[in-house]
């Protein structure tokens, strides 16, 4: 009964829509919704002004390329469903996947290939890096 109640509290929480107005209130539905669907070591990163690339980075970890596939499709339906948002662009590999929404470009990695590349360092410069735990 206790698995039934958690199920149905993670389905709440991802029902939960908050209106996105900002780069940042992307990111962080983009960062809590990976967190309802088992991503690992979810890091958002603020890139504003250090490129004109986007504003934020946000990477995922994942098990196997079949849950990286799977955070990628989920994601991509949930944004559209709940709010009209496409991507711009997707670059998919078994090992890694990356969704450019513009203002926030998403990677999605298979935990090898992010041990291997480690994509924060590339960007660490002090308080720009909040984790999902302190996004919460």
């Amino acid at each position: 009964m206790k698995n039934l109640k958690q199920a149905s509290l993670k389905v709440a929480k991802t029902e939960e829509r908050k209106e996105i107005n900002t780069s940042f209130d992307l990111a962080e539905t983009i960062a809590k919704f990976l967190d309802t669907k088992k991503a690992k070591k979810i890091t958002l990163i603020d890139i504003t002004g250090k490129t004109i690339i986007s504003d934020y980075f946000v990477i995922a970890g994942a098990n196997s390329s079949t849950q990286v596939k799977s955070l990628m499709d989920n994601l991509e339906e949930y944004l559209s469903k709940n709010y009209s948002i496409e991507p711009l662009h997707r670059d998919v590999d078994p090992q890694w996947a990356a969704i450019d929404y513009g203002t926030v470009i998403v990677h999605i990695l298979k935990n090898e290939a992010r041990d291997f590349y480690q994509l924060e360092r590339l960007w660490n410069d002090g308080d720009n890096i909040k984790v999902m735990e302190d996004i919460e």
